[in-house]
């Protein structure tokens, strides 16, 4: 007969063997891309013997993928959800701009050294085949979402072509600065920035002025 306490531990089990999973996938996604790791290398580094435990827990690779950016977009979305409540109506371009950049530093700042969550999500929006998965759980955020129709809201001038063009410039920068601050940070490296909460300063700074430049118009 099953007991409760069995089921209870089962469940526990279980739970964490796909926590090790989620974090071994995560960091060889980070440092090889995803396309270069294989369930059974997954299934090694998280110390599993079957080489179908991945599949068994997760399903597909994109499965495994969409479960570790949710892992994380979760505790930035409370983060985003906090500072986008407490910003309120402001009219301030560097307000809105900072609602986007300091949630997911101050993620990687709370999981402590070593992280891999910034070069996991490198790697994944320069992969056409699992790029989509980590832009469509951005667009699913309720507090991202406010965050960018307030922006949109400082600057009524903006042409739309420009906006989105600019749009994606900001979000290259975000991407690859983030991940290239923790890989440096992973191989004891020289930062511009001595914390995450810094680093946060020079991102908001920087896209500040990208988003307030001056557009030239062409004849």
């Amino acid at each position: 007969m099953v007991t409760v306490t069995s089921r209870t531990a089962r469940s526990d089990r279980v739970a964490a063997t796909r926590e090790r999973i989620l974090a071994a996938a995560e960091r060889l996604f980070a440092e090889h891309g995803v396309a270069a790791v294989s369930n059974r290398q997954i299934g090694e580094a998280a110390g599993q013997g079957n080489n179908t435990a991945v599949g068994y827990h997760f399903g597909t690779k994109a499965d495994l993928v969409r479960a570790i950016v949710r892992k994380h977009t979760e505790q930035v979305e409370l983060l985003r959800g906090a500072m986008v409540a407490q910003t309120g109506d402001s009219t301030e371009v560097r307000d809105w701009v900072a609602c986007m950049v300091r949630p997911p530093t101050r993620h990687l700042a709370d999981l402590g050294a070593p992280t891999w969550f910034g070069r996991f999500g490198a790697q994944v929006m320069t992969d056409p085949a699992y790029r989509e998965i980590m832009v469509r759980e951005s667009l699913d955020s309720p507090s991202l979402l406010r965050t960018t129709d307030r922006l949109n809201a400082c600057l009524p001038e903006l042409p739309l072509d420009v906006r989105l063009e600019r749009g994606d410039m900001a979000r290259q920068l975000m991407v690859h600065m983030v991940a290239e601050r923790e890989l440096a940070l992973a191989e004891n490296g020289p930062t511009p920035r001595a914390s995450w909460e810094e680093a946060a300063n020079g991102l908001t700074d920087a896209l500040t002025g990208l988003w307030l430049a001056p557009v030239t118009q062409w004849p």
